[in-house]
C-alpha cells in the first residue's frame, strides 16, 4: 500500500486540496493514482507525515470502503523497526484517509541498478533487518504477500520493508485461484504457482530470492517469460552463486520447495543477527557491546539523507553519503488500497519521466500553473507522456491554421538554436515574459537541479519553435523529473498564451536546449504544443482528444495480471513472438537508445491481462532518460499492436485481446507510457 514518489519532493498542492487533514497540516503532494492521493503532510511536532485519502468516487463504493478499513486493520496490526508504522486513520470520513511517516530512499531495486549488489558486513545487516521486519508482520497475524526489491526502501536508519496493499490475516482461509495469482514472477512461491494458496511460509520463499537478489544483483530463478521463470521456481535450483557461504545456507532454506522446510522468519532473523555479530567482531574492537540487536544495523548502515526545501522542517538526518549514489526516490507507505503494482511506493516516481496516467501505475501531480499557464492536461490522455521529435501526437489539431514544421526540414538543433533570436514585437514579448515567470516559479519549487540559461527564450520564425536553454546544477540522473516538469509546464503555457492570446504568431513547436560548458548545446525536447493533448484543457473543443483517446486506460492491476505466466498456448505463441520482435528492435536502436547493454527477456517482457483484453510490454531496464523511454515505448508500442491486429486476423473472432500497453520501471513503479486500442494496421504507431 504504497504510493512511489518523485525523488522525494514534494509538488504543490492543487486547487481543491485540503489544507488539513486531521490532524496534520497539508503543505503539498507526494503522489495520485487511479484510487486515491497522497499527501504531503506536517504534524505538530514538525513531523513528515504521508497522508492517503481515497477519491470520493470509491469512497462510495461500500466494498471499496471495506477494503479501506481492513487495510487500515491490517496496519494498525504490524508494528517493528524496518516497518513504516500507520500514525493515525479515519475510515469513516467522508473521504477515508490513513497517515503514515514519510521515509526517503533508494528501493533495493534502485539501489542494485545504480550501485551493484549489495556487499559485506552491510548485506548481513540487510538480511537481518527484513527477516526482523516479517517477523513482526508473522506475528500480528498478517501474511505479506508481495516481498520483492521494488518494496525495500533503504532509508538512512535501515532497510524499511513496505506495501501492504495486497497484506491479510493468516486466518484469512481464501485460496486465490490458480492461474490468478497475487504477486510477481520470481517472488512466488511454488505452493502459490500451483495451488494459490498462501501463507508465512510463501513469505519467507520470497524473503530468500530478497537476499539473494540483494547479494548477487539478480534473481535466483532468472527472468524471462513469466511461465518460463514459474517453472524454474516450481521445478529448478536457484542460482545461489555469489551469495556469501554464511548466508547461503539460510538462504537455501528459505528458498525450500516444500513451505514446511523453510525456517520461519523469527528463526531466520535470529541467524542472521547472529552472523551480523560475527562480522562485527571482525570489523570492530573485542569491547565493542551492543544492548539491542538494531545497534548492530546502525553500526554498519551507511545511507545519504535525502531532504527536499519544499518541506517546512527538516527530520532525522542520516549520517554520511554513500558516495556516488545517483538513483533515489522517496518511498512513502500509503499507497493504494488493492494496488498490486506499488509505486508503487510513494508517488510516482516520475523522476525520469514525467507525468503518467492518474490511474497508472502511480504518478506524481504536476505543478500548479500560475495564471499564464492555467491550462490543465486530461488526466488519462496517452500524450501525457512526453513524446520526442517524429512520434506524433495521437490528436487532431484544429485550433489554428499555423502551418506545421514542414517534414522536410531537419529537426532542431545547436545550428537551429544558435539561429534562433530574441523575442520581437508584443506577442513574442508576452510569450517570453510567461515563459519565464512560469519556469521561474516551478524552478523555485523543484529546488536546485535546474538553472534557466541568460536569454532562456528565442524565437525561430520560419521554423516555428519557440527555444527555452537551461543548465543543470545536479547530477542528470537527479534532475530528469525536473527536465521532465519543465517541458510540460513549457508546453502548457505555450498553449494558452499563443493559442489564446497571439494566434496570429506563426509558432507550434517548443524546443529544450539543455546547456554546459565545454560542449555544444543539446536538444532534449522538440514537441508541438497545439497537437499535443498532454496541453489541451479538458474542455477545449478545438482539440479532438476525446475521439482518439481510448476510454480504456491501463493501471497496476492490469500490469500485475500481465505478469502472471500464462497457460495458454495460443497467449504464450503470440508472446514469444512479439517479445522476439521487440528484443531485436531494441537492440538495433541501441545508438538511438544511448545503451551499449545488448538487452533480452531480463529486460523486456510481455503479459496479457484477460479482465481487460489487454497485451502489456514492459521494461525492467530502467536506465533510459525520458526522451530514450519514449522512443523505445513507440517502438514498442507498434510491434504490440500488430502482433494483436495479426494474431486476430488468423484467429478471428476468438482472440479476445485488442488492447495494449507499453510501460516502463521509472525506480519505484512502472509507468504506463503508450497505450491504445489495435483495430487494424492502419491504427498502430509506424
Amino acid at each position: 500500500m504504497s504510493e512511489a514518489g518523485s525523488s522525494g519532493r514534494v509538488q504543490p498542492a492543487q486547487a481543491g486540496d485540503p489544507s488539513r487533514i486531521g490532524p496534520y497540516r497539508i503543505v503539498g503532494r507526494l503522489g495520485a493514482g487511479g484510487m486515491g492521493t497522497v499527501h504531503a503532510g506536517v504534524a505538530s511536532d514538525g513531523m513528515r507525515v504521508a497522508v492517503k485519502v481515497i477519491h470520493p468516487a470509491q469512497a462510495q463504493e461500500p466494498e471499496f470502503r471495506a477494503r479501506f478499513r481492513r487495510e487500515v486493520d491490517m496496519s494498525s496490526r504490524v508494528a517493528g523497526p524496518y516497518l513504516i508504522p500507520l500514525l493515525a486513520a479515519d475510515a469513516n470520513a467522508a473521504n477515508p484517509w490513513l497517515a503514515t511517516e514519510y521515509v526517503a530512499g533508494p528501493t533495493l531495486k534502485q539501489q542494485v541498478l545504480a550501485q551493484g549488489r549489495v556487499t559485506g558486513s552491510s548485506l548481513y545487516a540487510f538480511a537481518a533487518a527484513t527477516a526482523q521486519a516479517l517477523s513482526a508482520v508473522h506475528a500480528a497475524g498478517v501474511v505479506h504477500r508481495d516481498v520483492k526489491p521494488q518494496n525495500v526502501i533503504l532509508t538512512p536508519s535501515g532497510p524499511r520493508v513496505l506495501d501492504f496493499g495486497i497484506a491479510h490475516g493468516d486466518d484469512d482461509t481464501r485460496v486465490t485461484r490458480p492461474g490468478a495469482t497475487t504477486g510477481t514472477p520470481g517472488w512466488i512461491s511454488p505452493e502459490q504457482y500451483r495451488t494459490g494458496a498462501t501463507g508465512s511460509e510463501g513469505d519467507m520463499f520470497a524473503w530468500g530470492a530478497l537476499v539473494a537478489y540483494a547479494a548477487t544483483g539478480r534473481s535466483p530463478f532468472g527472468t524471462g517469460a513469466p511461465d518460463a521463470v514459474a517453472y524454474r521456481v516450481t521445478s529448478g535450483q536457484p542460482d545461489l552463486d555469489g551469495v556469501p557461504r554464511p548466508l547461503r545456507e539460510i538462504v537455501a532454506r528459505a528458498l525450500a520447495k516444500e513451505p514446511g522446510e523453510r525456517p520461519s522468519a523469527a528463526d531466520a532473523a535470529e541467524e542472521c543477527f547472529e552472523l551480523l555479530a560475527a562480522q562485527l567482531v571482525q570489523a570492530m574492537r573485542a569491547d565493542t557491546m551492543f544492548t539491542r540487536a538494531e545497534d548492530m544495523i546502525t553500526a554498519v548502515w551507511d545511507m545519504p539523507p535525502i531532504d527536499d526545501p519544499a518541506w517546512p522542517k527538516p527530520v532525522r538526518r542520516g549520517r554520511r553519503p554513500w558516495a556516488g549514489m545517483a538513483v533515489v526516490a522517496a518511498a512513502v507507505i500509503g499507497g493504494l488500497a488493492g494496488g498490486v503494482v506499488a509505486l508503487m511506493p510513494g508517488k510516482p516516481e516520475s523522476g525520469r519521466h514525467g507525468t503518467s496516467n492518474a490511474s497508472s501505475v502511480p504518478a506524481s501531480a504536476a505543478p500548479a500553473p500560475s495564471a499564464a499557464a492555467s491550462v490543465s492536461a486530461p488526466a488519462s490522455s496517452p500524450a501525457d507522456f512526453p513524446q520526442p521529435s517524429g512520434t506524433g501526437a495521437r490528436t487532431t489539431s484544429t485550433v489554428s491554421a499555423t502551418p506545421k514544421r514542414a517534414a522536410s526540414v531537419a529537426p532542431a538543433g545547436a545550428d537551429s538554436w544558435a539561429a534562433a533570436r530574441p523575442a520581437r514585437g508584443e506577442g513574442e514579448h508576452d510569450v517570453a515574459r510567461a515563459v519565464l515567470h512560469d519556469q521561474g516559479v516551478l524552478v523555485q519549487e523543484l529546488g536546485s537541479g535546474i538553472d534557466l540559461a541568460p536569454k532562456a527564450v528565442r524565437f525561430h520564425p520560419s521554423r516555428g519553435e519557440v527555444y527555452l536553454s537551461y543548465r543543470l546544477t545536479a547530477d542528470e540522473p537527479g534532475t530528469l523529473y525536473a527536465e521532465t516538469e519543465v517541458a510540460s509546464l513549457m508546453c502548457r503555457t505555450l498553449r494558452d498564451v499563443v493559442v489564446r492570446l497571439h494566434p496570429e504568431l506563426p509558432y507550434r513547436t517548443f524546443v529544450m536546449v539543455k546547456e554546459a560548458s565545454g560542449r555544444d548545446p543539446q536538444v532534449t525536447w522538440d514537441d508541438d504544443f497545439l497537437a499535443d493533448a498532454r496541453c489541451a484543457p479538458a474542455d477545449d473543443g478545438a482539440v479532438n482528444t476525446s475521439a482518439d483517446r481510448p476510454a480504456w486506460t491501463p493501471d497496476e492491476r492490469g500490469l500485475a495480471h500481465a505478469m502472471v505466466p500464462s497457460t495458454d498456448g495460443g497467449e504464450i505463441a503470440v508472446a514469444g513472438r512479439a517479445t522476439r520482435r521487440i528484443i531485436e528492435r531494441t537492440n538495433a536502436l541501441r545508438t538511438a537508445l544511448g545503451t551499449d547493454r545488448v538487452l533480452g527477456n531480463a529486460e523486456l517482457k510481455l503479459g496479457f491481462d484477460p479482465g481487460e483484453s489487454a497485451m502489456y510490454v514492459w521494461s525492467d531496464y530502467g536506465m533510459w532518460n525520458q526522451r530514450q523511454a519514449a522512443v523505445w515505448a513507440d517502438m514498442a508500442a507498434g510491434e504490440a499492436c500488430r502482433a494483436l491486429v495479426r494474431q486476430r486476423a488468423g484467429a478471428g473472432e476468438t482472440w479476445p485481446y485488442s488492447r495494449y500497453a507499453v510501460a516502463e520501471w521509472g525506480g519505484t513503479g512502472y509507468l504506463m507510457i503508450r497505450w491504445g486500442t489495435a483495430r487494424t494496421l492502419a491504427d498502430c504507431p509506424a
